[in-house]
């Protein structure tokens, strides 16, 4: 059983519009990994809330009270919710899109990949989850996101990256730049 179908094909079978992030995107991009659950952002206008609880029946999934998604995706800025699969216990972290501008930024860059037989789903671009990572980082020191990103850089096609303009100026933006700058060192 993949444990990412159990999240990804409701999503896609409800035409929700979201990206994969977080330590699957690194794997994606990188090397695997184990982990226990999978990051998203997730555009969702509160008129379609009624489109998300269709996909996770609460028989299947734990999914907060509708009240509290409102809540959740009324924030600018870091909205959060949880889908939790009860059979697995497979759980899926999201976060809404919102006014995020790195999130605005993302979006257009999204890139499909297929994550079982058949089943695509959309992924972040690179950048985002190495800015997101080093944000992690920095919040927690949590040595994962760095082996996460040093995993991702390994793979030729992204090890210019390192010189990526584009990542210093969000990392810039983000307040993470001497995270960064330590990482390259």
């Amino acid at each position: 059983m993949n444990l990412f179908a159990l999240i990804l094909a409701p999503l896609e079978s409800a035409g929700l519009d979201y990206m994969v992030s977080g330590s699957v995107a690194a794997m994606n991009y990188g090397e695997p990994r184990l982990t226990n659950d999978i990051d998203l952002v997730l555009a969702l206008p509160a008129a379609s809330l009624g489109k998300l609880e269709a996909a996770f029946p609460e028989d299947l999934y734990y999914r907060a009270p509708t009240e509290i998604l409102e809540t959740e995706l009324a924030r600018a800025l870091r909205g959060h919710t949880n889908i939790i699969h009860h059979e697995t216990g497979f759980r899926a972290d999201i976060y809404f899109r919102a006014k995020d501008p790195l999130h605005q930024w993302a979006w257009s860059r999204r890139n499909r990949y297929e994550v079982d037989d058949g089943l695509e789903a959309w992924f972040a671009p690179p950048e985002y989850v190495i800015l997101r990572k080093l944000e992690y980082y920095q919040e927690g020191r949590s040595e994962k996101h760095l082996s996460d990103i040093r995993a991702m850089l390994d793979q030729g096609d992204l090890a210019s990256l390192t010189q990526s303009p584009l990542i210093a100026d969000w990392a810039a933006t983000l307040g993470v730049v001497d995270v960064w700058n330590r990482f390259l060192q």
